[in-house]
């Protein structure tokens, strides 16, 4: 049977494609006429572009101009694109619209390629959207997939291409596009991922941070690295086929290593606990517009004291918990034999801990005496050996009780070895610490804070021991003690007698009660030695002297709230309460020659454009309306708080320091509950605290010296790096009598030369320090070295 080709029936060709031809500009008339009636009409208009105002986080800064803080739903940094560096923009281009500037919005072209190349691969490998067509989705549509709202998706696209130029719609998407991690637009996501300004960024960089508008949550350097990786390579030999960068270039990049920044690193400086009291003034003020007018908060506080305080404080925190011994894993989980099942097994136990600054997560693999072999989050493998497993060490013996016990499937803490050789990185086995500590240094002038750490680490509780923790000061109020006391006559030379002795139950109301040293009895000894060895008896027998309700009231002239001191003896061993703050204050006073400071932290904030919306005025030292302690009474307990660092309790501070104007008071209160410093140098006054924020002791053999001191010390030594020594001159009205200073008015009338030796009011000798321990102990926070 013979057969007739289609092509051979020319008339019937003619009729089918003519047929053809009229349905598809029916179709098309049809179509351009719901979009006139229907699209068009109902397309919501570009003021979001035209008036493009970002959502802009409020950022938070040290004094100099570090950022330490960024709060709001969205990261964002709005840069122009003339500032855009050419590097970036061309990686951008290259992978997601390389016919940018060519097309008028659709990328007809692309859109055929995309189509064939999805045919052929039978998936979507290729997208069509150009970068006009994403910014109509971000600004103006939803991600909807449908068809009705893809035409709205093209005609926004002409229509935005008529009225902005290229180079602004560029801008728009690099300031916009969401690239994970709260980060949107890239000066934020160079911030987040990076640590770096879009001018420091490498072609590498730039490359990485092109490929993630793809898969911004999924795929970003931190959440899925190896993801991040092939899809920056895909951008790189992108932009090596486009031309604009050489092989040479190319494979540079391939090599370059990354150094991604880890979960919680975003910001340089350490400052979560001052960054959130900055919220929380701010949001006072300004409301839910506090996290998306783009305003600026500028504090006093330095950087370098700031993270040298953190250093410092999580230090001391680790040696700490190093002498009291591990308590052992966090948890223990079954570590099934197939490894890809292990290893989603290891992942989702470590997802369930809390996070912890440089504290990593781990599972143990492998356990023995000599070695211990741990997978972290990342996947990354190692082995622990020597030092790092100091912690450890009895967790890893045969006989190791079970809660202790390091074996397979135990969820454990590492971190790096600050003293491994650079380039050489070491693991250490930890624990997350349960002792807290605070650290807080402010300018004596006018109250500024310099540094503020308000416990171990934010992420794992944010409650800022600094300004909400009230505990017992021990010791460390013994100087407000000793002031009153200069004020009714007493000296430093004046003799107390340091010998035990009861306070019958008719004085205490209750029943009688012995105080007791801690470091022996020394019989007479001058007011000044009894601050520098911190002797609890001396300091007792001052506070008869002055009068236990009056010596409440006079502290209030300090910044304290009388009624947390109780109106009784144990008032001057720091059985009262107070915040870190609010002893950093008080101890300002002495430092600053009798003014009263009141710390604060905000400097100035200013909105988006930089225009200043409001600034400090802080009350200055110096202007005597604010004088609340005579310049003679401040200038002798300085001397004796020198004393203190000279030869005293503090005398480690001198002896690391090296300077001969450090003053300052140890503190341990009963039990050791709470360990102090608090002290300052020329304007600085620093206070340092350690405890558990359920009071328990610290240890027989900690103290101020030993937990809170270290502290002050490493914070200082930046503080005061490259500060010259200060030593005030000797103010008008103080004479020398028996070797010390002492008020004119009073070395005419021969002041008070000894306490304590007969007939003292309310006392009741004792014939051995054994009897008085039978007394009453005083309530918790009553001891004091």
């Amino acid at each position: 049977m013979k057969t007739t080709s289609f092509l051979a029936r020319p008339r019937l060709f003619i009729k089918i494609a003519a047929i053809a031809a009229g349905s598809a500009l029916a179709g098309a008339a049809a179509l351009a006429t719901y979009v006139a009636v229907a699209v068009l009409p109902d397309l919501p208009p570009l003021d979001a572009l035209t008036d493009y105002r970002p959502r802009l986080p409020l950022r938070v800064y040290t004094a100099d101009n570090v950022l330490i803080g960024e709060f709001g739903v969205e990261r964002r940094e709005f840069v122009p694109i003339a500032s855009m560096p050419p590097v970036l923009r061309n990686a951008v281009l290259a992978i997601e619209d390389s016919r940018f500037y060519e097309h008028g919005g659709v990328d007809w072209r692309g859109a055929v390629r995309a189509v064939a190349v999805n045919t052929l691969r039978g998936r979507r490998a290729q997208g069509a959207s150009t970068i006009t067509m994403q910014v109509a989705r971000t600004f103006l549509l939803t991600r909807e997939k449908a068809f009705l709202r893809k035409l709205d998706e093209v005609a926004l696209t002409y229509r935005i291409e008529e009225r902005l130029s290229k180079d602004r719609i560029l801008e728009l998407y690099m300031n916009e596009i969401n690239l994970g991690n709260r980060s949107y637009g890239f000066a934020s996501a160079a911030q987040t991922y990076f640590g770096k300004t879009l001018q420091q960024l490498t072609l590498a960089e730039a490359a990485m941070l092109a490929g993630l508008p793809q898969s911004p949550e999924k795929a970003n350097p931190i959440a899925n690295r190896e993801r991040a990786v092939r899809r920056q390579h895909a951008v790189l030999a992108r932009m090596r086929d486009l031309g604009h960068i050489d092989e040479a270039q190319y494979a540079a990049a391939l090599k370059e290593e990354l150094r991604i920044r880890p979960r919680g690193s975003r910001f340089s400086s350490h400052a979560d606990f001052a960054a959130e009291m900055v919220r929380q003034a701010v949001y006072a003020q300004y409301k839910d517009a506090t996290y998306t007018r783009g305003l600026n908060v500028y504090t006093t506080l330095d950087s370098r004291q700031q993270e040298a305080a953190w250093r410092g404080l999580r230090r001391q925190v680790l040696d700490y918990e190093a002498r009291h011994g591990y308590r052992g894993p966090e948890k223990r989980i079954a570590l099934p034999r197939d490894e890809a099942e292990r290893d989603e097994a290891i992942d989702d136990a470590l997802d369930d801990v809390p996070f912890a600054i440089d504290l990593e997560p781990a599972v143990v693999l492998e356990a023995s005496p000599q070695a211990v072999r741990v997978q972290l989050a990342s996947g990354e493998r190692t082995e622990i050996r020597g030092d790092g497993l100091r912690l450890v060490a009895a967790a890893l013996k045969p006989g190791a009780a079970d809660k202790l016990k390091l074996s397979p499937g135990a969820v454990v803490r590492v971190r790096r070895d600050e003293r491994a050789p650079a380039g050489k990185p070491r693991w250490m086995l930890t624990q997350l610490p349960q002792v807290q500590a605070a650290m807080v240094v402010v300018d004596a002038r006018d109250g500024a804070y310099r540094a503020l750490v308000g416990g171990f680490d934010y992420h794992l509780a944010k409650f800022n021991h600094v300004t909400q923790a009230w505990r017992q000061p021990g010791s460390s109020i013994k100087p407000f003690v000793y002031s009153a006391a200069l004020e009714k006559g007493l000296s430093p030379a004046t003799l107390v007698n340091d010998t035990p002795f009861t306070v019958p139950a008719a004085v205490t109301g209750s029943q009688d009660w012995s105080p007791r040293n801690d470091n022996g009895y020394d019989g007479p000894v001058t007011m000044r030695a009894a601050l520098a060895r911190s002797k609890n008896v001396c300091s007792v027998r001052i506070l008869q002297e002055v009068g236990p309700v009056e010596a409440r009231d006079y502290l209030a002239r300090f910044g304290f709230d009388p009624a947390r001191h109780p109106a009784n003896l144990t008032m001057v061993l720091g059985s009262g309460a107070a915040t870190p703050a609010q002893l950093a204050a008080g101890y300002a006073v002495f430092a600053n020659g009798g003014f009263r400071i009141e710390p604060y932290l905000i400097q100035r904030i200013t909105d988006a454009r930089g225009t200043v919306l409001a600034e400090a005025s802080p009350r200055r030292a110096g202007e005597e309306s604010e004088r609340v302690l005579d310049e003679r009474n401040a200038f002798v307990i300085d001397s004796m708080l020198r004393e203190v660092v000279r030869a005293g309790t503090g005398a480690a501070a001198a002896q690391q320091l090296g300077r001969g104007d450090l003053a300052g008071k140890t503190g341990t209160t009963s039990d050791a509950f709470d360990g102090w410093f608090a002290g300052y140098a020329g304007n600085l006054v620093g206070v340092a605290w350690m405890g558990y924020d359920e009071p328990r002791s610290l240890g027989g053999r900690e103290f101020g010296a030993t937990l809170a001191l270290p502290i002050w010390i490493e914070t200082m030594r930046a503080a005061l790096a490259g500060k010259p020594e200060y030593h005030r001159p000797v103010p008008a009205g103080l004479v020398q009598a028996n070797g010390d200073w002492v008020y004119e008015e009073f070395a005419g009338q021969g002041g008070i030369a000894a306490i304590g030796f007969d007939g003292e009011p309310g006392a009741l000798p004792v014939a051995a320090p054994a009897d008085h321990q039978q007394g009453a102990a005083p309530a918790q926070g009553t001891q004091q070295q």
